[in-house]
């Protein structure tokens, strides 16, 4: 669940985000820029942060191995763009990729100022219906080719595209197409035994 930490009225450049979220007092914290508007992201248990670092190891090892793009892990901001009035997003995927064509070089020190081609989010306990959807429209809108939504309850995972939504069990197979080429992997094996 996100927590609107500033007023309404006041709208956050990213700049002005990048500040703010870098404050001594904010070390430790999560945040978001959601139509200018920073939210701060609640903290993840346990169960969370092992699917999330098993999944980060799996396409990371992936793309080492064929040099496909750069792999990012929680709390790395994507600036996803400007809205048409002026407010920006700036969202941070439990795990990202971009590929090598769009990002041939490392990335720099603060946000990336690139949509990510996958983004993968897993659905904490405390998370929202509204805002797990609002972050899959918002990825979607901005370009992102495939969004991973992860629901570590029922161990299943919603593939979202531009033109389709898959819901994946247990024995289905993951698959990358061709946003991250090669990589698959049977759903049941992505969570913890």
């Amino acid at each position: 669940m996100a927590d609107m930490i500033a007023s309404p009225e006041r709208t956050y450049t990213i700049d002005e985000f990048w500040d703010y979220a870098h404050l001594p007092e904010n070390a430790g914290r999560r945040f978001e820029l959601v139509n200018g508007e920073i939210r701060e992201m609640v903290p993840a248990g346990g169960e969370h942060g092992e699917i999330g670092g098993d999944f980060f190891g799996l396409i990371w090892t992936h793309n080492k191995k064929h040099h496909l793009g750069r792999v990012t892990a929680a709390e790395t901001g994507y600036v996803l763009g400007i809205r048409p009035d002026g407010k920006p997003d700036v969202r941070a995927p439990d795990v990202g990729f971009v590929s090598i064509e769009r990002a041939p070089k490392p990335f720099g020190s603060k946000f990336i100022p690139l949509v990510p081609d996958l983004a993968v989010e897993i659905v904490s306990p405390g998370d929202e219906a509204w805002e797990i959807e609002e972050k899959v429209l918002d990825y979607l809108r901005y370009g992102v080719r495939l969004v991973w939504v992860v629901y570590p309850a029922s161990r299943t995972i919603i593939s979202h595209t531009r033109d389709q939504v898959q819901r994946l069990a247990a024995d289905d197979l993951l698959d990358g197409g061709d946003v991250l080429p090669g990589f698959t992997i049977k759903v049941s094996d992505i969570f913890p035994k």
